[in-house]
């Protein structure tokens, strides 16, 4: 059975009406079509050979596979001087300094591997990113992604009302090519981890709006894995409705990330989270998935790890599409909570831009654990003992969390834990499986440090 023909996937893109725009989302399109689940790394190289390999080896995997270029912290910050002094003398970049190496080595490095069946997207992390998307366009860049909330929060400390400005000045200049970008909504993905479903879909559904108010339409929505596949099958379904009734008259999918938190520590427990996200990526009918490999645990994962992460998740996508469902939703509201948030706070402003700022300085929208200074910091969220991220306390958001144990306190100690959550249910598995089949054979538990 096809993915899209899966239970709560909704429509196919084809049935929306809006043909796809650019070669990136119309390869995602035809990929969703065909029954296949998109896929690709977060890799990135500092030197122009390196990428261009990585690359051509992600092209050519056994997959169906998009490719990425992760830009180096200097240029997530707009410090290019350091990022071509780095290139100069060689020191080590954790990721690909796009303006550094100029608009000219750029466009060549896409020439010679992307193309109609081998898109490429580039993955920054820049709050301000003027700079990088002028230099984005003159390279010819594919699609981008990030957004003025889900980038600015975790990554900066600059005011939310400059990276709106900052965004829509960018999201303009690509409005206005004659071949737009695509360009992805990180709001899904807030700090990785702990923040409930409900605020991350109207985090992705906001950041979409703005930038179609701001003339694009080729967009993407986002969510990242959590920690309750039926809590995260619900939250999509409920960010493809919110989706389907939002963005009338735009070319948009919906993009899934494997857990973006503590990852598991054992090799199997971080392929089986790895698998989690590609059966519920299948399971929702989503059309792109971020990959993770057990690499990440440690350090920057190898391109040979990239591809063998890609591959795995082209074999369990297709046993998925294949077999009965291995889990279903739950039913807790999320997509009543993520629309509720989203109509309110459009109801602050005239543009979404002005109501994505009143929202954060009322506190209206509250990330918890957020330190930024223009995030209120007053909610807090907790994960109950079925493994579902819920609401401890709303803050002064217009939520009722009394079914949610509104006075659960949440101790330094228990936020350590929760972090930790998956890592633990992931590693145990393994070990329990481990341990189980030595006490079969009669040799007793080992110890596997």
């Amino acid at each position: 059975m096809s993915a899209l023909a899966r239970p709560g996937a909704g429509p196919a893109p084809a049935t929306r009406g809006v043909p796809p725009q650019g070669r990136f989302s119309s390869y995602v399109h035809r990929s969703a079509a065909a029954g296949r689940l998109a896929v690709q790394p977060r890799m990135g190289f500092a030197d122009l050979a390196t990428m261009r390999e990585g690359l051509r080896e992600v092209r050519d995997a056994d997959a169906t596979s998009i490719g990425t270029i992760t830009l180096d912290s200097y240029t997530r910050v707009n410090d290019h001087d350091s990022a071509r002094a780095a290139l100069r003398t060689g020191a080590e970049l954790n990721g690909f300094p796009l303006v550094a190496h100029g608009e000219r080595a750029t466009r060549e490095l896409l020439e010679s591997v992307s193309g109609r069946d081998f898109p490429v997207q580039v993955r920054h992390g820049s709050a301000l990113p003027q700079p990088l998307f002028r230099a984005m366009v003159a390279a010819g860049v594919d699609a981008t992604e990030g957004g003025p909330v889900s980038y600015c929060l975790p990554y900066s400390r600059a005011p939310i009302a400059k990276a709106v400005s900052a965004w829509a000045e960018c999201c303009e200049l690509i409005a206005e090519q004659p071949d737009p970008m695509h360009l992805e909504s990180f709001g899904g993905c807030m700090l990785g981890q702990l923040c409930p479903p409900g605020l991350l879909v109207a985090l992705s559904v906001l950041e979409t709006l703005f930038f179609r108010e701001h003339g694009l339409h080729s967009v993407s929505l986002s969510y990242a894995q959590q920690t309750h596949p039926g809590q995260d099958l619900e939250a999509l379904a409920a960010l493809r409705r919110l989706g389907g009734e939002r963005l009338s008259g735009a070319d948009w999918h919906v993009v899934l990330y494997t857990y973006m938190g503590v990852f598991p520590r054992t090799p199997i427990g971080s392929f089986r989270i790895l698998e989690e996200s590609v059966r519920l990526a299948v399971r929702s009918g989503t059309e792109r998935l971020i990959v993770k490999t057990p690499a990440e645990a440690y350090r920057i994962p190898t391109i040979a790890e990239n591809v063998n992460a890609l591959e795995f998740a082209e074999s369990i996508a297709e046993d998925e599409a294949a077999r009965e469902p291995s889990f279903e939703a739950t039913d807790t509201g999320i997509y009543e909570e993520a629309r509720l948030l989203v109509d309110s706070t459009l109801e602050l402003a005239p543009t979404v831009g002005e109501a994505l700022v009143k929202a954060f300085s009322r506190g209206h929208l509250d990330v918890p654990f957020c330190l930024h200074q223009d995030n209120a910091n007053k909610s807090r969220a907790y994960v109950d003992p079925l493994g579902m991220l819920r609401w401890a306390e709303a803050g002064r958001m217009p939520l009722n969390v009394k079914g949610f144990d509104a006075r659960r306190p949440v101790s330094a100690q228990g936020l350590l834990g929760m972090l930790g959550f998956n890592e633990r249910r992931f590693d145990r598995e393994q070990l329990t499986r481990v341990h189980s089949r030595e006490l079969l054979a009669g040799s007793g538990p080992r110890s596997l440090s």
